[in-house]
């Protein structure tokens, strides 16, 4: 008999917390938000674009020690499009996340971001500094990320902002009939393996967790999905200068979409940031999930000390 029933039933076990609910944002826009229902110090997950809960699977376990909220981005997971198709940018996201911290009753937390994510953390921040005790960084650079891709193949950074924001262009055009083709491609163990062997995302920790994070990531038009990412093209580099709490930057040695070099120069004009750089890609949280737990535990126990 196959065990594969039992894989799934102790994945839905294990996530049987997770509670989606909805907060309604600044300009009035109606927000799904999601609580991992652990116990622990409460941390503000700024996700990556259009990705969810799922993509943090260490940060699902009932025994993870950290207490996680967050929300799905505007036209995403449950959440509303905006009334304005242009209220779609790190500005609008910091409206969002301070909404998800006020309908909790949170004055003060650390806050984690991921990928564009790290936009939106620093950017809160910077606008709301008494709203945040510290900052963890993981694959993601405070400000004009299209710049930082590709950095890998060491190309200079207006070719790199040049060749990605051209290439978003086009997939905002072409998502319409792209859409349905991504919706229904195959994300089982053939489909994992494939995407996780291909240089962009290397081998990942647990197929299962993988696989229905890119489900869920796929039900987002890709139209809109571009779109977004277009607009926080349009957030100005965060100035560190004014950042005053602990930060640390995990970087992914062979990151295409958020350059470790980047992140690294940033961590250094941090007075009070470290920076940790892990053998992988843009999917830490996928491909080192404890690791990537271990460290945010680490800063964490560092907040609870100073």
């Amino acid at each position: 008999m196959s065990a594969e029933p039992v894989v799934h039933a102790e994945f839905a076990r294990q996530r049987s917390r997770l509670r989606f609910y909805d907060v309604i944002s600044g300009d009035g826009t109606r927000i799904r938000a999601w609580d991992n229902g652990v116990e622990g110090p409460t941390v503000l997950l700024c996700n990556g674009l259009g990705t969810n809960p799922y993509s943090w699977p260490a940060l699902l376990e009932p025994d993870c020690g950290v207490h996680v909220i967050s929300w799905q981005h505007r036209g995403t997971g449950g959440s509303e499009r905006p009334r304005r198709r242009k209220a779609a940018g790190i500005e609008e996201f910091v409206q969002d996340a301070v909404a998800v911290l006020d309908d909790a009753g949170l004055d003060r937390v650390p806050v984690m971001g991921w990928s564009m994510g790290v936009n939106t953390a620093f950017e809160l921040a910077t606008v709301h500094p008494d709203r945040v005790s510290g900052l963890f960084a993981v694959a993601g650079v405070p400000g004009r990320t299209f710049g930082t891709m590709l950095r890998p193949l060491h190309l200079p950074r207006l070719v790199n902002e040049a060749i990605t924001v051209n290439a978003a262009r086009l997939m905002s055009l072409a998502g319409p009939l792209l859409s349905p083709v991504a919706a229904r491609l195959p994300m089982g163990p053939i489909g994992v393996g494939v995407v996780s062997h291909s240089g962009f995302m290397l081998p990942v920790a647990d197929i299962d967790d993988t696989g229905r994070t890119m489900r869920e990531f796929l039900t987002t038009p890709l139209d809109w999905y571009f779109h977004m990412a277009l607009q926080t093209h349009r957030h100005a580099r965060v100035s560190l200068s004014a950042i005053d709490v602990p930060a640390m930057f995990v970087a992914g040695r062979w990151d295409v979409l958020a350059g470790a070099k980047d992140m690294l120069t940033a961590a250094a004009r941090i007075r009070d940031a470290s920076y940790v750089e892990l053998k992988g890609s843009h999917f830490l949280p996928l491909e080192k999930p404890d690791q990537v737990h271990a460290l945010l535990l680490e800063f964490l126990e560092r907040l609870d000390a100073d």
